[in-house]
């Protein structure tokens, strides 16, 4: 059995589970992600799904690692 700790609305680090439009908030200090909005900070244009964004990307708030990030439970929803 897994016994890895596991948070409700984690992605663990699989960006392949994420659907393109989901938006995903950092655990450290609640920096949302918003595909539709990009990230200025990175110079992400709008449109880029979490799952595209580069491996060196981090939260521009508090520089936390994109793996700090959570999903949020009103994304996927509607499909």
């Amino acid at each position: 059995m897994n016994t890895e700790a596991r948070f409700e609305g984690s992605y663990l680090g699989d960006r392949s589970r994420l659907p393109a439009g989901a938006r995903l908030e950092c655990k450290i200090c609640w920096w949302v992600y918003d595909p539709a909005e990009g990230d200025a900070t990175w110079q992400i244009p709008p449109g880029v799904p979490f799952a595209e964004l580069p491996a060196h990307w981090r939260c521009p708030q508090c520089d936390g690692d994109a793996e700090q990030f959570m999903v949020l439970a009103d994304d996927g929803a509607a499909g």
